[in-house]
């Protein structure tokens, strides 16, 4: 066991997931006392945060019937977790730190790394001013890692597929093409090219181990029609009912939103597949708490779902009733009939969610442990399309690699109930083109 770790745990490692604690493996874990004041501090409250101190304090309670929690106690895998008690430990730090919880955790992990020098000392934290300032000190520092991607390697959907131009016009002819020593993941689309330069697209099938082809869409989707291929990829796994999960990743501008609203429609108005189309955002900018605004939950909402209004309004747009009413009263008519539903990700815990076409619009700004919350809320007959870009969270805890969106891309890349695509081409305008690019 000498080359087992030491990980002093950050309280932002806790609240952004209670299970961290057995995520260490063999090595030994240890929390400065102070981190249970501050776990303590978050447990009442309906938020996320709140729930994940309340887990993580169950957690501990059940952890420290297993013996002595100072001296240590088993986490599973060979792990101890032990909770340090003494907090007069600021005498190691330099003059000019202050005595703040922040400063205590640095200066209890120093303490550790002093009296047990032959050992490998890691603090682990979201915040990454912690994390500055302790390699600062000498000591070794990491963000929690086991829910981490590699965005440089992150699964696209899509891949490109070489063959001869006869090859090409066959595969056009009988609509499919049988793969021998090739396989690409489930649900994966491909570009079939030639050497003269002719394209056609295509979908990998798992069972049949053969790429099947996506024949031209004759009608537009409730107005929209698909502007590059990435698009087209994206409304076809959106209108398939047999894919259940849908992830979209893709700048502003390459249109995730306004293609997932116009195929959710299309299935409830349409086509009657679902019975109601259900849109969710998380809250994250400024007074993440509806509450703290006036008005009822519509009023509350409206500053945050503008952006899914105003797509609805355009999509609404072109859609016809028995009456001559306004886009307003279009969209209002679709929600007082519970056809359409647009609500807070606050409210989703605990609901049973049947036979819905249910959107996660900036889903980026989620962690994996809210991603997974969310999934699990799928009652029979729901399809969830979740949509975001990585490069775009306000979630302070959260980045590209660590975000819920992206670690769902690479925890179901090759389950056949899902697929999903990046977009890279901004279809907005040419200056919000321009601006994507330029202006990160």
């Amino acid at each position: 066991m000498s080359d087992r770790k030491i990980y002093v745990l950050d309280t932002s490692i806790l609240l952004h997931n209670p299970q961290a604690l057995f995520s260490f493996e063999n090595n030994e874990v240890v929390l400065p006392i102070i981190v249970l004041d501050e776990v303590d501090k978050f447990k009442k409250g309906s938020q996320e945060v709140n729930r994940n101190a309340r887990v993580v304090i169950k957690n501990l309670d059940k952890l420290r019937e297993q013996g002595n929690i100072e001296e240590g106690v088993p986490l599973g895998r060979d792990g101890i977790l032990k909770i340090a008690i003494k907090s007069n430990n600021f005498n190691l730090l330099p003059a000019g730190f202050e005595a703040n919880h922040d400063n205590l955790i640095i200066a209890t992990a120093l303490a550790i790394k002093k009296n047990y020098p032959e050992k490998k000392v890691v603090m682990v934290s979201k915040d990454i001013n912690m994390r500055v300032k302790a390699q600062a000190l000498g000591l070794k520092s990491e963000d929690y890692r086991a829910d981490k991607v590699n965005l440089d390697e992150l699964y696209t959907g899509e891949d490109f597929y070489q063959m001869s131009d006869q090859e090409l016009a066959l595969f056009n002819e009988k609509g499919y093409c049988e793969l021998n020593n090739t396989s690409y993941y489930a649900n994966q689309y491909i570009t079939m090219g030639s050497p003269s330069n002719k394209k056609t697209l295509g979908r990998y099938d798992k069972d049949s181990n053969r790429i099947n082809l996506l024949k031209e869409m004759k009608n537009d989707v409730f107005g929209i029609k698909s502007m590059n291929k990435e698009q087209r990829f994206a409304l076809d796994m959106l209108l398939d009912d047999s894919i259940l999960l849908v992830t979209m990743l893709g700048k502003a501008g390459t249109g995730k939103t306004i293609l997932a609203l116009a195929a959710g429609l299309q299935k409830v108005l349409n086509d009657k597949v679902y019975r109601k189309m259900s849109v969710y955002r998380p809250l994250i900018p400024m007074g993440k708490d509806i509450g703290y605004l006036p008005g009822k939950e519509g009023e509350k909402l409206s500053p945050w779902m503008h952006p899914i209004f105003d797509n609805l309004e355009f999509l609404l747009s072109t859609y016809t009733t028995s009456k001559k009413t306004s886009l307003e009263g279009k969209l209002d008519s679709l929600i007082t009939s519970k056809l359409v539903e647009i609500a807070s990700l606050t409210f989703i815990r605990g609901r049973s969610l049947p036979q819905q076409y249910l959107i996660i619009d900036e889903a980026q700004n989620l962690t994996p442990h809210e991603a997974k919350t969310i999934i699990t809320r799928a009652g029979e007959g729901t399809k969830i399309v979740l949509t975001g870009d990585a490069y775009q969270i306000d979630n302070p805890y959260l980045d590209s690699t660590s975000n819920g969106l992206t670690y769902i891309v690479e925890k179901f890349k090759d389950q056949k109930i899902y697929a999903h695509i990046t977009l890279t081409k901004g279809e907005r305008s040419a200056l919000a083109e321009l601006a994507a690019n330029l202006l990160n």
